[in-house]
C-alpha cells in the first residue's frame, strides 16, 4: 500500500528538517512571523466584553480602519476642518501598504508599488503633485526620479537564463501569432471603455458580458491557448487579484491591461516600458506621510468590536490593545474603510447591499517573506539584476530588490521580498502555519534562481495575510449592491478598494477621497 498523506506534525518537523539540512554548517535561521496581529482580528469571532466602557469619546467623523482608504478619508477631512477620529486595528497605519526593516534596510510588508496615475486617477495625481513626487513643467507632468524605478525594471528566469521583461520569450510562430492576436483583443476593449478607477469608465451590456464569465473560458472561446501565453496571463491575475484567470472575471483580465497600458508582443518596438514609483520599503513611503500629519486622531491599537447605528448617532465599541479596556466612540456619521466582509461583521445591522454582497465576495491570502541577505545574489546568465525577478511555470510571483532603488554605486547586503498569492484553501495553514515550514517553501522556490542563497542568507521575516486581495469574481464589478455601497447608507459611509471589486493603490485611495467629499455636503 502506498504511504497516507502525512499528519500536520510530521510535515511541520519535515520542513524544519529540510531548513537544517540545507543550511548544514550555517548558523541557525533567524526569523519569525511579522506584522498583522491575527488574534485581534478574531476578536470579532469572540462574544462582546461584559464590561462597561472605560471612557466615551465624541467627535463629528469615526473613520474604522487605517488602510489607504482611510488615510485618505482622514486627509480629505483635516483639509476640510472636519474634526474626526481613525480607529486603526494594528500599532501602525497603512494596511496593506505597510513596511519593515532588516539589518538597517528597509523593505515592504505588502503592496510596493505604484504606476504612474492616468488621466482619471486625479485624486492620485493631486496627491503625488502635493508630496513632491510630481510636478508641472512645460505643460507635461514630471515625475521625482529617485522615486521612479530604476533601470532595469523587470526580468524573467526561463530556459535556464534571465531574459528582459516578464513576458515569456515567443520561441514559435504559433506563440508569436497568439501574443499578437491578444494584443487585437486588448486593443478592442480599450475602444469599449476601460478605466483606472474603474468606476470613470462606462458600464454597457458588452461590459456586463465580460463580467459574467470568468477569464479563462473567455480565452478559451477566443482561440488563446498558448501556455505561455495562458502562464503570463495566469501570473498577472495573481499579481493584481491573487487569484488566476479561472477564477476572475474576464472583465477583470482585459481591465488590467486596457486601464493601463495595454499589451505588447515582443515585437512592438514603440512600446514603453509602463513607469512605477517604488521605494524600498514599499508603499509604505505613502501611507507613512498620510499618516504623520493626523497626531491624534489618528488612535493605533483599537480593535473595532461593534458599530450601531443610532437614530441620532453611531456607536463604536473599540478595544486599547494598550490598556486593554473597553471604549466606546459616538459620532453623527462612519465611515466603514475596511474590507466589506469585516464591514458586514462590524456592523449590528447591516444594510441589504452588503449582506447581498456576502455571497459574492472572495478574498486572497498573500505571503510577503523578506530575507535578508549578507551580500547581492550572484549574477546567472542573460539580463541584469533587476527590481522585478520572477520565475517562468512558478506558482509565485516572484521577488523585489529592496535596495534597487538604492544609489550606493556597489552591491552589497539586501533584502529579497518575495510573494506569494495562495488558494483560498491554504488560509488556515497559512495562519496557522509553522514559520520554519513556510521559510522552507519559499526558499525551495528560490533556489533555483540563486543555488548560493542558503550561504548568503541572515534572517527571514514572514508576513501573513488572511484577506489581501478581494478577488473580482464573475459578477462582482457588475453587482448593483457594490453600487449601492458607493452611496451613503444612512449614517454609514463606504471607502474600500472593495468597492471597485479588486485591490489596487488606485482604487483604495479614490475611495477615501469620495466618502470625505461626501461628507463635506
Amino acid at each position: 500500500m502506498g504511504q497516507g498523506p502525512l499528519r500536520r506534525r510530521e510535515l511541520l518537523a519535515a520542513g524544519s528538517a529540510l531548513l537544517a539540512g540545507c543550511r548544514a554548517g550555517q548558523p541557525p535561521l533567524q526569523g519569525g512571523w511579522v506584522g498583522a496581529s491575527a488574534a485581534r482580528g478574531h476578536r470579532l469571532r469572540t462574544p462582546l466584553p461584559s464590561a462597561a466602557p472605560a471612557i466615551t469619546r465624541r467627535s463629528q467623523v469615526l473613520i474604522v480602519g487605517g488602510g489607504v482608504s482611510g488615510l485618505a478619508c482622514a486627509r480629505g477631512l483635516a483639509a476640510a476642518g472636519i474634526d474626526f477620529a481613525l480607529l486603526e486595528l494594528e500599532d501602525e497605519a497603512g494596511g496593506n501598504s505597510r513596511g519593515h526593516r532588516m539589518g538597517g534596510m528597509a523593505c515592504p510588508l505588502g503592496a510596493h508599488y505604484l504606476p504612474l496615475p492616468g488621466p482619471h486617477a486625479h485624486e492620485v495625481s493631486e496627491l503625488l503633485h502635493a508630496l513632491g513626487l510630481a510636478r508641472q513643467a512645460l505643460g507635461r507632468t514630471v515625475y521625482d526620479e529617485r522615486m521612479l524605478c530604476h533601470s532595469p525594471q523587470e526580468r524573467l528566469f526561463f530556459e535556464g537564463q534571465w531574459h528582459e521583461g516578464l513576458l515569456p520569450p515567443a520561441q514559435t510562430e504559433a506563440t508569436r501569432r497568439q501574443y499578437r492576436q491578444f494584443a487585437a483583443a486588448v486593443q478592442q476593449a480599450m475602444r469599449l471603455g476601460f478605466a483606472m478607477p474603474t468606476q470613470r469608465a462606462p458600464w454597457t451590456p458588452a461590459h456586463a458580458a465580460l463580467d459574467a464569465q470568468n477569464f479563462a473560458a473567455w480565452l478559451q472561446a477566443q482561440g488563446l491557448d498558448d501556455a505561455q501565453l495562458r502562464w503570463y496571463l495566469d501570473y498577472c491575475c495573481r499579481d493584481d487579484f491573487g487569484a488566476d484567470a479561472a477564477q476572475v472575471s474576464a472583465w477583470a483580465g482585459l481591465h488590467y491591461f486596457a486601464s493601463r497600458h495595454g499589451f505588447h508582443p515582443p515585437e512592438d518596438e514603440s512600446a514603453e516600458r509602463e513607469a512605477v514609483l517604488t521605494w524600498p520599503e514599499g508603499n509604505a513611503w505613502l501611507a507613512r506621510r498620510l499618516a504623520e500629519p493626523l497626531g491624534d486622531a489618528l488612535q493605533t491599537g483599537r480593535t473595532v468590536l461593534r458599530l450601531r447605528e443610532g437614530r441620532h448617532e453611531v456607536e463604536v465599541l473599540a478595544f486599547d490593545e494598550a490598556t486593554q479596556t473597553l471604549e466606546r466612540w459616538l459620532a453623527p456619521r462612519a465611515v466603514l474603510a475596511t474590507p466589506l466582509l469585516i464591514a458586514g461583521r462590524l456592523i449590528e445591522r447591516p444594510p441589504a447591499a452588503l449582506r447581498e454582497l456576502g455571497q459574492l465576495l472572495r478574498y486572497a491570502p498573500w505571503l510577503v517573506a523578506n530575507l535578508q541577505l549578507a551580500e547581492a545574489p550572484l549574477q546567472r546568465l542573460g539580463a541584469a539584476p533587476a527590481w522585478d525577478n520572477v520565475r517562468y511555470g512558478s506558482a509565485a510571483l516572484g521577488y523585489v530588490d529592496a535596495m534597487h532603488q538604492s544609489l550606493r554605486p556597489y552591491p552589497g547586503p539586501t533584502v529579497l521580498s518575495a510573494y506569494w498569492a495562495l488558494p483560498g484553501q491554504q488560509r488556515a495553514s497559512l495562519l496557522q502555519g509553522d514559520w520554519a515550514e513556510w521559510t522552507e517553501r519559499v526558499l525551495a522556490e528560490l533556489r533555483p534562481l540563486h543555488p548560493e542563497l542558503d550561504r548568503q542568507l541572515l534572517r527571514v521575516d514572514l508576513m501573513r495575510w488572511g484577506h489581501a486581495m478581494s478577488i473580482p469574481v464573475p459578477g462582482l464589478r457588475g453587482s448593483a449592491a457594490l453600487a449601492a455601497l458607493r452611496k451613503p447608507q444612512g449614517r454609514l459611509h463606504f471607502a474600500h478598494s472593495d468597492l471597485a471589486g479588486y485591490s489596487v493603490f488606485e482604487e483604495a485611495y479614490t475611495a477615501g477621497c469620495q466618502a470625505a467629499a461626501q461628507l463635506k455636503r
